[in-house]
């Protein structure tokens, strides 16, 4: 059963059932999906929801909907419905996911980024992962999908790591999952910026506080303007229970 924020459903799982889940997806097991992808909305994505809904639907309709923001715990709160597995943040989520790859011997195609990130975060996960296969990667900067579909095909990974950013990846992946022969897809924003290297990640300090957000608005001003539609997400979620 999923809990809703204002009209995205998401996933009640802890960050390890969520990687179990998604493993589970991955090797083929009979109560996993055959294929199917993961989203990972924030209050951002939840108010753009509202404006788009074909968006909407597409997140609503993944295989694996994880809270990534701070907002969306304390939204559900509000609500009355909270989490019992807390926030699941997608890089967390998907480094989880990775180590169990690894042991299995499981691979991974990497997409999105500029030209030479995705191959870069490819080596340092090797490294960090020992086991885990890169597949094969390509930066984000396509304008083919079906020729990259068939080059991401012809590799055959278990996943394919779609960093193209919201809500492109969510549109992207909802459209074109029934041409990718991968049992799963995932979509992860800047992950790849940050196993990589060239994106330092928020200190342990504000990832325990939630304030990623906080962080990332300090370190990268362009991100104000996103962040706006924070309030009104938190606007919404009080008028939302006043009316429950």
């Amino acid at each position: 059963m999923r809990i809703d924020v204002l009209g995205i459903g998401f996933d009640n799982l802890s960050l390890d059932q969520a990687a179990d889940f998604a493993f589970d997806i991955i090797s083929g097991e009979e109560s996993a999906p055959t294929k199917t992808y993961v989203v990972t909305p924030n209050p951002e994505i939840v108010w753009l929801c509202r404006q788009n809904p074909t968006l909407r639907d597409n997140i609503n309709h993944a295989g694996l909907v994880l809270p990534d923001g701070i907002g969306i715990i304390y939204g559900a709160r509000i609500l009355g419905t909270p989490f019992s597995g807390g926030r699941v943040p997608g890089i967390d989520f998907i480094d989880a996911l990775f180590q169990r790859m690894a042991k299995a011997g499981k691979s991974v195609f990497l997409l999105g980024a500029k030209s030479g990130v995705a191959e870069a975060a490819g080596n340092a996960l090797k490294k960090a992962h020992p086991g885990l296969i890169i597949s094969g990667f390509a930066d984000g900067y396509f304008t083919d999908s079906a020729a990259l579909i068939a080059q991401i095909n012809a590799t055959q990974p278990d996943l394919l790591l779609v960093c193209l950013g919201a809500p492109k990846q969510e549109l992207w992946m909802a459209e074109h999952l029934d041409r990718l022969n991968v049992p799963l897809c995932a979509g992860l924003g800047g992950s790849l910026d940050v196993f990589s290297g060239n994106v330092k990640r928020a200190p342990v300090f504000f990832q325990k506080l939630g304030l990623e957000w906080f962080y990332r608005i300090v370190t990268s001003p362009s991100r104000l303007k996103r962040s706006l539609s924070l309030p009104l997400f938190a606007l919404s979620v009080f008028i939302q229970r006043l009316r429950n």
